[in-house]
């Protein structure tokens, strides 16, 4: 887990009562990540605990309670779910569930680029579960390989910076992670005509998908601390993508990455314009207006 400062956890230890450590998972700057054993849901969850100098910080704790707000209030197939919160004591902690298969940067990672038979139905699933989110007065902030687990369906993990499209529309960048960062995210809110909104989590989904068509990132990446050099998304154009991926398809992604936000279809928009290309994959997989897959 890095330099990070860590609970030093053992395995059966109780991190609340009822809630037994099996082991690390994975984590960063502010959370350690654990699969636990839950004795009232008896069965595996993960916990996202804050570290311990974290714990007290007024910062942190606000914005774990405003996670915590957001997975009460959002419900939807392809979004991870929230089982359980401790927000006051030593441990401060989000109880999620525990899903099975490889993120869709570990995908990549093994693979490479995704398959379109792959790639279309996942698209489909995220932005539909964006569309929900913005129509629900969401937004997630950081859609990226990292936070997507591959299962059927595949789901949207973290929620750790999404926020209400109010609060979205008065923050400041840089906020998420840089490579999928629309440019309306990288840069302080005088800086751009455009505030935060749904359009960015289209920009973060149309790069995540440029990645993983291609198996490379849609920019390259940034050297500086700030502006151009640490964003190229700023005044850059994306990468082209291999001449073999469909053109609508191609089309479709570089709309999403237009750095105008008001030029960017929506993901309900996404979705629809997804609909004939999955209707011509194998199996006869159709695609509904409201992004739910069948046969």
């Amino acid at each position: 887990m890095g330099d990070y400062a860590s609970w030093q956890f053992e395995e059966g230890e109780e991190i609340h009562p009822g809630r037994v450590m099996l082991k690390p998972i994975g984590g960063g700057n502010r959370y350690e990540v654990c699969l636990v054993w839950d004795e009232a849901l008896y069965a595996l969850g993960v916990a996202k605990v804050l570290r311990p100098d974290q714990a007290e910080d007024e910062k942190a704790l606000r914005d774990l309670r405003h996670e915590v707000e957001a997975l009460g209030a959002l419900a939807h197939p392809t979004l991870v779910r929230s089982f359980d919160a401790v927000l006051d004591g030593p441990r401060p902690h989000v109880l999620i569930e525990h899903l099975e298969g490889p993120s869709l940067r570990r995908l990549i990672k093994r693979d490479g680029a995704l398959a379109i038979e792959q790639l279309l139905p996942l698209a489909a699933h995220v932005a539909g579960a964006l569309q929900y989110m913005a129509q629900a007065g969401y937004v997630h902030l950081d859609v990226k390989p990292d936070n997507i687990v591959m299962g059927l369906p595949p789901r949207l993990l973290d929620l750790s910076i999404a926020r209400t499209l109010e609060r979205a529309g008065r923050t400041d960048g840089p906020l998420g992670t840089d490579p999928y960062m629309a440019p309306e995210q990288c840069v302080p809110r005088e800086e751009t005509r455009h505030p935060i909104g749904p359009a960015t989590d289209v920009w973060g989904l149309g790069a995540t998908l440029f990645h993983a068509i291609s198996g490379e990132k849609p920019f390259p990446g940034g050297t500086g601390n700030d502006g151009a050099a640490r964003f190229p998304q700023l005044v850059e154009d994306p990468q082209p993508l291999p001449e073999w991926i469909p053109g609508e398809l191609s089309q479709l992604i570089f709309e999403m990455l237009d750095r105008d936000a008001d030029r960017r279809p929506s993901c309900a928009e996404v979705v629809e314009r997804l609909q004939p290309l999955v209707a011509e994959l194998p199996r006869k997989m159709t695609l509904s207006r409201r992004g739910s897959l069948g046969r």
